[in-house]
């Protein structure tokens, strides 16, 4: 039986897909888990250096909600995690259980704190306000690597096929209904993103594009303006 089913969502991956699958699969090696690659219509060669690595390797219309219902809907494990391909888990000194605690527990959805890799002291702080938010309001985003129980999921979940804020969505719906369980180790965030448009302009545009969702704005518009900054 397949205790864990982890979707990936993925985009012309090609340059970190493999180290990231092999990884992973180190990871997972002691449990029953399911890995499914699920391609958003790649012009790279994604699909080809996954499919050795991954269990199914799905292709998909573009669109990371609907990427990851599409990997839900293939998924057999009790528990489904969702999974950025530029976030890992850790492999040193921590057993199967810190990794995933909650396999051995009744607990319908959760997320992990999150660290980012880069090495500026802001990247700390970034990373410490991350958390402190998301224990606070109870809202994961996507890097925190969100699981569900898969019944939970297919009755109470789903993403909402929006182009962004589906995972902040989520959260919000989900804890309505039960709270989350944070898991106690922390996952790791690759920070390119950050340093490739700059630390201080992408927490600005983060901030201001959470806060047009929180007053109601449309997440088209906002997905907009985010590809319009990047």
């Amino acid at each position: 039986m397949i205790q864990l089913s982890i979707v990936i969502p993925v985009l012309n991956e090609a340059s970190t897909i493999e180290p990231h699958l092999i990884a992973l699969k180190k990871v997972t090696s002691t449990i029953h888990t399911e890995v499914i690659v699920v391609d958003g219509g790649s012009q790279d060669n994604t699909v080809s250096l996954a499919k050795p690595l991954a269990d199914k390797v799905l292709l998909s219309e573009k669109g990371r909600a609907q990427q990851m219902n599409m990997g839900a809907e293939y998924a057999s494990g009790k528990t489904l995690l969702f999974l950025h391909s530029d976030t890992s888990f850790p492999r040193d000194n921590n057993s199967i259980d810190e990794i995933f605690p909650f396999l051995k527990k009744d607990q319908k959805w959760g997320f992990y704190p999150v660290r980012l890799s880069g090495k500026h002291i802001l990247f700390k702080v970034i990373a410490r306000m991350m958390n402190f938010r998301s224990r606070l309001s109870s809202v994961a985003t996507g890097d925190q690597c969100i699981f569900v129980d898969r019944d939970f999921f297919t009755i109470y979940g789903q993403f909402s096929r929006i182009p962004l804020m589906e995972d902040v969505e989520l959260s919000k719906r989900l804890r309505r209904i039960e709270p989350p369980f944070i898991a106690s180790v922390k996952v790791t965030t690759d920070s390119r993103r950050w340093e490739k448009n700059g630390i201080i302009k992408t927490i600005l545009l983060m901030w201001y594009l959470r806060a047009l969702y929180f007053f109601g704005v449309s997440p088209n518009f906002i997905a907009q303006r985010y590809y319009k900054k990047k």
